[in-house]
């Protein structure tokens, strides 16, 4: 493993694949190591541990657990580097964008760590002068998660930060592609005091087992994912069974609009921020562009010279800004989708050179319409299609024109515009003359098929926590 100065970030890995994963350097193709795979009865084991670990987790004060967190938080900054460059890794991002992630994925452990000290109940006006009414909130239990590849730091903290800081325990299966982070920052949170079984980490034979287990046990309260939705929909299905709780983070289809009273540089710099940000490969990224008739040409024009500007290659190179695709299968289904758009009668701004490995050159699609297969799929890579649309009203109905709805953006100078479009738009999160809308401090999720439940803010914790109502009579 390439300089690591922490070592105990990597105390979990064991020796060769037939005690654990391979897990693979997407940018060169080298074996980094193998992650430690757990047999079923060890994970149903851990799940009793959690059970038995929660509850005294939850008898801590607040304050004590929040202290904790903060122990992590810190732990999480202090080793912001080398959890970076092991990232760039097995992941593949430029260098500098995954420390980014690091801070990004702290940032909800420090949020929580606040949040973990305001769980308040309230008191009711009762409606009768016997009673007193009032209400508490209460863990939900053992917690469990199973987080993708594209955030491998990020999308734990989001889901393990509210979880422990309202007193549930928390195991989470990440991706088999990048476990070797989510193992990193685990042992971090062990250092810091969190307990073992409080907190932990899982990898089975294969992601189905493990989440089977995950949707049948009865002492798991509760599920949260972050992935497909074909898979969301199979896992709320399975949930189903035992009512358990559920927050999904599914697919997206996010719009981009550029309307002709816009910032045009300003749009471009958004467009370029929220497009090819991890080589595309988040669920928040712009899929497809519509641009008024009347800026579709400069706003293509600087848009492509843009992206001709960015460096491809691997991530722990000087320079690069976009990193490799996570897989060969990912990289097909990418340029199935550009052959198919260009056969459609889509055109490429600037011919896309071929290139070798997980590598693909960033793409702007010209002439694209609506109808167009790539437009109705989440890309998920580094290809940005540009639609031409004529006014507001067409323009709502087609960026509505979609199963999902997590994510939106849209350029304007006219506050009336600003207010109509951002109300019209069937997302749950709107970016307005902004590409980057993820914070800690603002909740996160989607409508319609996008998911259910929030992440981050106030409401975060709320996911992992129940009410309890209490009526004392006979006063």
């Amino acid at each position: 493993m390439q300089q690591i100065t922490n070592q105990s970030l990597l105390s979990f890995m064991v020796l060769n694949q037939d005690q654990g994963i391979a897990v693979s350097n997407p940018a060169t193709g080298e074996i980094l190591g193998y992650a430690p795979v757990s047999p079923e009865h060890d994970i149903l084991d851990g799940i009793e541990r959690a059970s038995f670990a929660q509850k005294e987790w939850a008898l801590l004060p607040a304050k004590t657990r929040s202290g904790l967190l903060q122990k992590w938080y810190q732990l999480l900054l202090d080793n912001k580097e080398d959890l970076g460059r092991l990232m760039t890794l097995e992941q593949g991002k430029p260098w500098a964008e995954a420390q980014g992630e690091v801070l990004y994925g702290a940032s909800f452990i420090e949020w929580f760590a606040e949040e973990a000290k305001r769980t308040y109940g309230e008191t009711i006006p009762a409606p009768s002068s016997d009673k007193r009414l009032v209400t508490m909130k209460q863990p939900i239990g053992v917690a469990c998660a199973i987080t993708p590849w594209n955030f491998p730091i990020a999308m734990i903290t989001r889901k393990a930060g509210p979880a422990l800081a309202a007193g549930c325990s928390f195991i989470v299966k990440p991706s088999e592609s990048t476990p070797l982070s989510a193992f990193a920052v685990a042992e971090l949170a062990y250092q810091a005091g969190i307990p073992r079984d409080v907190l932990q980490v899982v990898l089975g034979a294969n992601s189905r087992q493990v989440g089977g287990i995950f949707t049948s046990h009865p002492l798991i309260r509760k599920l949260s994912f972050t992935g497909s939705t074909q898979v969301g929909r199979v896992l709320m299905q399975q949930s189903a069974n035992d009512i358990k709780r559920t927050s999904m983070e599914l697919g997206g289809n996010a719009p981009f609009i550029v309307f002709d009273d816009a910032d045009i540089d300003a749009a471009v710099l958004g467009a370029m921020a929220s497009k090819f940000r991890n080589a595309g490969q988040t669920c928040v990224c712009a899929n497809r562009f519509y641009v008024h008739n009347k800026v579709y040409d400069e706003f293509v024009e600087k848009f492509d010279a843009a992206v001709q500007q960015l460096k491809v290659g691997n991530g722990l190179e000087e320079g690069v800004n976009v990193g490799p695709v996570i897989s060969e299968s990912a990289k097909q289904g990418i340029q199935s989708l550009i052959d198919g758009a260009i056969e459609q009668g889509a055109k490429p701004v600037t011919e896309p050179k071929t290139l070798d490995g997980l590598f693909m050159q960033p793409v702007v699609l010209k002439n694209v319409t609506h109808d167009m297969d790539i437009i109705s799929q989440e890309i998920f890579g580094p290809v940005a299609p540009v639609i031409k649309f004529d006014d507001d009203q067409q323009l709502i109905e087609m960026a509505n024109d979609t199963i999902y709805g997590l994510a939106s953006y849209f350029y304007s100078q006219n506050i009336h515009r600003v207010w109509k479009i951002a109300e019209a738009l069937e997302y749950g999160m709107v970016g307005i003359n902004e590409g980057m809308i993820s914070t800690e401090v603002a909740p996160f999720g989607g409508v319609k098929q996008s998911g259910i439940g929030r992440e981050g803010a106030k409401q975060g914790i709320d996911e992992y926590m129940s009410i309890k109502y209490l009526c004392f009579g006979g006063n």
